[in-house]
């Protein structure tokens, strides 16, 4: 798609936020249909961000870090690290856009679908959030996403990474995704993840849900005590043509049940 409305592709490091920019990394989506309120790009690749950094406190994935580059990653043996390629595998991208999109991007553009908000909301992610003048700002990935293409970036603020903690990374997981057809956007993903050092449970609703949902139990709590806590969360139901609410709900209950079952096991 040509954006005949873009006057400038300038390096983010030296543009000064005005009305009419748009920050760009993978441009997958942005390239996607007309913006005709932009006359600016702002380039992120200019900062030269390492993609991926592996820590004793966990990983960092910069926002410009591709799903190609995330989904090739050598990890250490933590259990969770399975969920890595089970969330860039729900993306059903072409070689061109697992090679282009980010995960900045996926988080950003806040689609219930976004495997990215699935990967690192289930694993505690927190958002670095820069702001005009220097600020910084961390939000939990569960609460940074706050709606169907709704997120809590302010007018300037762009994604600079998500952190990925130890504690989350060493967890055993459960992961199940469930569309309408077999290549069809996620409609539910429902993910586990289970502690092992006091047996501490969470499981993270997305897709399904207008944003990230999170059920967390000291101990596995049992199907009854899983549902009563869902039915309690009352969690919002997204409702488009890849699924509806009535029916996201019924399939969210039965994969989280699957979950909880895959995880008590372990």
């Amino acid at each position: 798609m040509d954006l005949p409305g873009i006057t400038e592709v300038a390096d983010a490091r030296l543009g000064i936020w005005r009305p009419g920019d748009a920050w760009l990394a993978g441009g997958t989506w942005l390239f996607s249909e007309p913006q005709p309120a932009l006359t600016r790009l702002l380039d992120l690749h200019a900062f030269g961000w390492t993609a991926l950094q592996v820590s004793p406190d966990g990983l960092d994935i910069a926002a410009t870090c591709t799903l190609a580059e995330l989904a090739r990653q050598e990890f250490p043996p933590w259990q969770a690290a399975s969920l890595v390629g089970q969330c860039c595998a729900a993306l059903l991208g072409s070689f061109k856009v697992w090679n282009t999109a980010t995960v900045g991007g996926n988080i950003c553009l806040a689609l219930p679908a976004g495997p990215m908000i699935s990967l690192t909301a289930a694993l505690d992610g927190v958002a670095e959030i820069w702001g005009t003048g220097g600020a910084v700002r961390r939000i939990p990935v569960a609460d940074f996403v706050t709606g169907p293409g709704r997120c809590r970036l302010r007018p300037g603020e762009l994604l600079r990474s998500v952190h990925l903690p130890i504690g989350a990374l060493q967890c055993a997981t459960a992961f199940r995704q469930l569309s309408l057809s077999a290549l069809g956007r996620s409609a539910a993903v429902v993910i586990g993840r289970r502690s092992p050092s006091d047996g501490a449970l969470v499981i993270t609703l997305t897709a399904a849900t207008t944003r990230p949902v999170q059920l967390r139990f000291p101990a596995p709590p049992g199907p009854d005590g899983l549902l009563a806590t869902l039915a309690a969360a009352a969690p919002r139901y997204h409702d488009d043509v890849h699924g509806a609410p009535a029916w996201r709900e019924a399939i969210t209950r039965q994969l989280a049940l699957e979950v909880l079952d895959e995880l008590e096991r372990l």
